[in-house]
Parts: structure tokens; C-alpha cells; sequence
């Protein structure tokens, strides 16, 4: 039943949960303000938040002059604090631009000079022989690359759910499957309705991705766009993690930045994305022509990975907008907020991107006094074992209860994945936040028993606990051969 009567009273409220929304919650939890987090889906981090390549770029690609290039470089420079305040997962591993021509070694010379006017200090031009000592699995015909130590890698969705694990510790409010159906603005703030609430707050923060558009509209203002564009990925097991040590990028060219291949923060290889105008924002399918391009393209870094050791596929949108850039701003609205079009870098800029804000909302008259209780820290959720780590199925000792054999998670993990603030009531929550489900089975042995433990974690029945979300594809076991071959 609808409840039409405004039932709370907020200071600022920040619509969507992606790493934007849930970096602006912790930045603003420092401070003695009452924060409201919305969001239309079930769970945070479900749009491009979750399905991008989790690289914490350098800095050197954004152009200079631009937001990007702006606040790429300064969030690059946060990440090992926050991975030693909130336990998400970083690494520092380098990145390297790979040239195989002469007329490739001037692009890298130009990246590396607009790199350098970004504030990146430690960028270099290598050669053949440094490239392959670093990378002995690389495309042995490589001549040049730039190299830039300072790049990282990241999981996306458990740095996104670190950051508002950490905002609801030091009181912000979270709400999921609110979505935002209307903004009235009044002499005294903003009323703003969801499908079954109705929230006053004095300012309003659009951080709402490929719906800030939309958002914006609901207050009466067009000045921006987004054009969404969607990216595949291919994601390959562990075995295949070793080939690659670093980000390893194509040089930049009038058809793109061509596909890159990365090593994830747990160990897999990942290869993508491409690049492609859609005009439906539900459209996060994969298909197998596009799959077939990011094979070949990718080969040309690093040629004998083996496909068939796919794991799975899946695509995200980008929030593109009209600008070309970020926008971030206060809109022609006082105290409403655009957050919006904050495409690649976007992962990398979030953290530097929320301090700037809160910086904007002080000057539109906010109030902000440090809160001295402030708590920086979060316990991370996947304890590490080593192996003489003794688990087993044994439904007595949670500890050492193995729920899921692949990725070794207990189901003492998955009971404090599932009491940190968050209502999760889907086994794709419990993915993102274990890695249940993300091993070479995809499910098979782990998903029921996955989902036992929410339903008696959360004391719901066992058929209201969802499945698989949006967008991700287990592909056909490895003796389809025609389908393997069609990627090969």
C-alpha cells in the first residue's frame, strides 16, 4: 500500500547506489548530517558499478582539461588508503600501453605528455626487451609501451559494498527497491516519492548513472543526456590469470582503445570491453559476434590464452552523456544536485569526485561539522586461507562449513556477508560479496546450499530467495565444440 504522507526528514538524500552514490554516503558520513541513500534495484552496485573492468587507471588517458582528467589521477592516489581502511581488495600492479609500429610510439609519446600535465609523475617509455621480462606471455612482436606502475585493479561491486557497509556503520540510511517517481521542490527543501514512500530533504544528490537523465527531468531539467553504450566481457578461470602481470592496453586509435587484457584482483583473466551505442538500458545480453571480435582483438596482446577456459560472459552500460565528460555541478535548481555521466574513469575518480562534492554542497550553504565518532574502518568479508586451511561440509561448524567448493567460502562468510546492513535476499548478492558461484562449476554445487543459509539467515522462505541477476551468461560446457570453435 502506498504511503502518501511524508514519514521522513532528511539533509540530503543521494539517488542511486552505484560507487558514485556510495562514495558520496561515506564522504558525508564524516560529518553530523542525516543522509538518505536511494535505490530502485535490490541491492547496491547493479549497474555499471558491477560490469566494468575494475581498473584504477593511472591517469595519463583522461585529456587534460577536462573533469576526467581532473579527477582521475587524484582518486588513482586514494585507493591503498581505502583498501587499508575498508578491506575491499587493491593492487598496485602497472599498467602498460602497448605499440607494435613507429607511428604507434608517437601516440604513446603524446598519452605520456598529456599523462604528465594530469599530475602523472611516474610514467615511462619502455622497450622490447623490458616489456617482455615484465610480460613473457606477451605478443612477441611488441616494440614499445608506456608504462605507468601506478595503475591498479579492483573488484568493483566489493569496493562499491565496502564503501556503503561503511556509510551505514556511521549512519547513513539505506533504502533498496525504492525508485525515485517524482521531485517537488519547495520553499522548504525537496518531497521525493518513491513507488511506496515519500522522503522531505533539503538537498537532493542525482548520482543515479544511466537513469540521471531521467532523474533530472523529474525536477524539470534537460540540459544534459545520457547515450548508454555497452560493454562485453570475456572472463577466463585462474589457470589463465598467470598470462598477464599488468593492465596490458592497445594504443589508442580512431576506432578505439581497442580491447585490453587484465588480471583480476582474485586471480582470473579478463578480456574486454568493446563499445557500442544501445538504445535500451535493460539491453546487458552478450553476443557471440561481439564475443568473437574481443577473442581475436585480444590475441593481439596476448595470444595463446585458451578460450575454452571461459568461465563466463556478461556486458555493462556506461552512462555516456552529452558532454563528452563528467558532470558535476549544481544545477540551475538550488541544492539539487547532477552527479552524471560518469563513464570510465569514473571507478578510479569516485572517491576524489565525492570529496569535491561535499565541497560544493558546503558552498551552497550545508552545514558540515566533523563528526568526531566517524568510524574509517570495515572488516573485510573473505577471510584469506592458506593451505592448511582444513574446511569441509560439515553443517555443525560454520567456520569450516564450505558452502561453496570452488572459491573454498564458508558459511560463516556468507552469515556476516548477510548481517552488515544490507537486506540481501538473492544468491547473486551473496556473490558479489564471497565470490560463491564465481568458480569453474558457476553454481552448480553451491547455489542451494547458498540459498539455504539466506533463507534461514534472513528468516525468509526458501522460494523468495532470487537467483542469478541481470546480465551475466554461463556459457556451454567445453564439449560443445561447435560453439568453442566459433570463438577460437
Amino acid at each position: 500500500m502506498t504511503n502518501n504522507t511524508v514519514n521522513n526528514q532528511y539533509d540530503i538524500t543521494i539517488i542511486g547506489a552505484g560507487v558514485i552514490g556510495c562514495a558520496l554516503a561515506r564522504e558525508l558520513s564524516k560529518y553530523h548530517v542525516k543522509v538518505l541513500l536511494l535505490e530502485k534495484d535490490n541491492d547496491v552496485s547493479n549497474g555499471a558499478s558491477k560490469a566494468n573492468s575494475g581498473i584504477v587507471h593511472g591517469g595519463y588517458d583522461a585529456k587534460y582539461g577536462t573533469s576526467k582528467g581532473y579527477f582521475s589521477r587524484k582518486g588513482n592516489r586514494m585507493f591503498k588508503q581505502l583498501d587499508e581502511e575498508l578491506n575491499f581488495g587493491y593492487k598496485e600492479v602497472g599498467s602498460l600501453v602497448l605499440a607494435y609500429t613507429e607511428d604507434q610510439l608517437d601516440t604513446l609519446k603524446q598519452l605520456m605528455e598529456n599523462g604528465q600535465r594530469n599530475g602523472v609523475e611516474d610514467l615511462e617509455i619502455i622497450y622490447r626487451e623490458q616489456i617482455l621480462e615484465m610480460e613473457p606471455h606477451i605478443n612477441k612482436e611488441v616494440l614499445y609501451a608506456l608504462h605507468c606502475p601506478s595503475a591498479g585493479i579492483t573488484s568493483p561491486y566489493e569496493f562499491t559494498i565496502a564503501l556503503c557497509e561503511n556509510a551505514i556503520t556511521n549512519g547513513v540510511t539505506l533504502k533498496l527497491k525504492q525508485e525515485v517517481t517524482s521531485i517537488e521542490k519547495s520553499n522548504h527543501g525537496f518531497t521525493v516519492r518513491t513507488s511506496d514512500e515519500v522522503y522531505s530533504t533539503n538537498y537532493v544528490i542525482n548520482a543515479a548513472g544511466y537513469y540521471s537523465d531521467h532523474i533530472a527531468r523529474l525536477i524539470g531539467l534537460d540540459d544534459f543526456s545520457i547515450m548508454p553504450r555497452k560493454g562485453e566481457y570475456i572472463l577466463l578461470n585462474k589457470n589463465q590469470g598467470h598470462l598477464a602481470n599488468k593492465v596490458l592496453f592497445q594504443t589508442p586509435s580512431n576506432q578505439g582503445k581497442g580491447i585490453l587484457v587484465t588480471p583480476t584482483y582474485h586471480g582470473n583473466l579478463m578480456l574486454g570491453p568493446n563499445a557500442q551505442q544501445v538504445e535500451d538500458l535493460n539491453d546487458i545480453g552478450t553476443e557471440m559476434d561481439i564475443l568473437t571480435y574481443i577473442v581475436k582483438t585480444a590475441r593481439k596482446s596476448i595470444p595463446d590464452f585458451d578460450i575454452k577456459q571461459t568461465l563466463t560472459s556478461f556486458a555493462g552500460i556506461r552512462a555516456s552523456s552529452s558532454s563528452k565528460d563528467f558532470i558535476i555541478e549544481e544545477s540551475s535548481v538550488p541544492h539539487f544536485f547532477n552527479v552524471a555521466g560518469i563513464e570510465s574513469p569514473g571507478l578510479t575518480s569516485s572517491p576524489a569526485i565525492a570529496q569535491f562534492v561535499v565541497g560544493l554542497l558546503a558552498d551552497s550553504g550545508l552545514i558540515l561539522k566533523k563528526d568526531e565518532s566517524f568510524n574509517p574502518y570495515r572488516a573485510a568479508i573473505i577471510k584469506k586461507k592458506n593451505k592448511d586451511f582444513d574446511g569441509m561440509i560439515d553443517d555443525k561448524n560454520p567456520d569450516k562449513n564450505i558452502i561453496c567448493r570452488c572459491e573454498k567460502v564458508t558459511e560463516s562468510e556468507i552469515v556476516d556477508a548477510l548481517t552488515r546492513g544490507i537486506p540481501i535476499d538473492h544468491v547473486d548478492g551473496v556473490k558479489r560479496r564471497t565470490r560463491c558461484t564465481m568458480g569453474p562449476c558457476q553454481g552448480n554445487f553451491c547455489v542451494p546450499r547458498v540459498t539455504e543459509v539466506i533463507a534461514h539467515t534472513m528468516n525468509i522462505p526458501k522460494e523468495d530467495v532470487g537467483l542469478r541477476g541481470r546480465g551475466s551468461v554461463v556459457l556451454p560446457p567445453r564439449e560443445d565444440r561447435t560453439f568453442w570453435r566459433s570463438l577460437e
